[in-house]
């Protein structure tokens, strides 16, 4: 999976990316037809705080946890950060030394 996709989204700032977050996470909630003070109770979060999120002005990864969760879409933590298939430790003891050979 890649981490970025397009020209695009290289060239956004950290602000329009927050921004454009916040819409996709106000947009699943209004999918799940829940107003901002019901997402906020089931979250446990503040409704300024789901505000926050919502408009991209700043908030916690410990509230964007908890408002994924409560909209039932903490799965999109991996599509954020996916699981690597292989540890990276593994893959080191798993690689065999290898000794030049060469013709003396």
């Amino acid at each position: 999976m890649p981490i970025v996709n397009t020209q695009e989204d290289v060239e956004k700032t950290p602000d329009e990316i927050a921004i454009g977050l916040g819409e996709r996470i106000r947009a699943l909630r209004l999918a799940a037809d829940c107003t901002q003070a019901m997402v906020a109770d089931k979250a446990g979060v503040s409704e300024r705080s789901l505000r926050d999120l919502e408009s991209g002005q700043g908030s916690t990864v410990q509230t964007l946890v908890r408002v994924l969760k409560a909209l039932g879409a903490q799965d999109v933590v991996d599509a954020i950060a996916p699981r690597p298939s292989v540890s990276p430790m593994q893959l080191l003891k798993n690689k065999s030394r290898q000794r030049a050979t060469g013709n003396r």
